[in-house]
């Protein structure tokens, strides 16, 4: 259901983008289409930290995370 979710919510947003680039023009789809698709990855990424809480998994920061992806 989730996947359904996120797949409903990018096709929105290229639907609604392209109507919105039609009338302001392509800057304008671009700067809605980022800002659209930036909260809905910041809502799942929020979602799989609260996950990842529930189960009893350290949370790290993203400066840890950094610093352990990179090692």
């Amino acid at each position: 259901m989730k996947r359904f979710q996120q797949k409903v919510v990018v096709l929105l947003a290229v639907v609604i983008s392209s109507v919105i680039g039609a009338i302001k023009g392509q800057e304008a789809k671009q700067k809605w289409m980022f800002r659209i698709l930036s909260k809905q990855d910041e809502r799942q990424s929020r979602a799989v930290r609260k996950s990842d809480a529930r189960e009893g998994k350290v949370l790290l920061d993203d400066i840890e995370m950094a610093a352990y992806h990179n090692s």
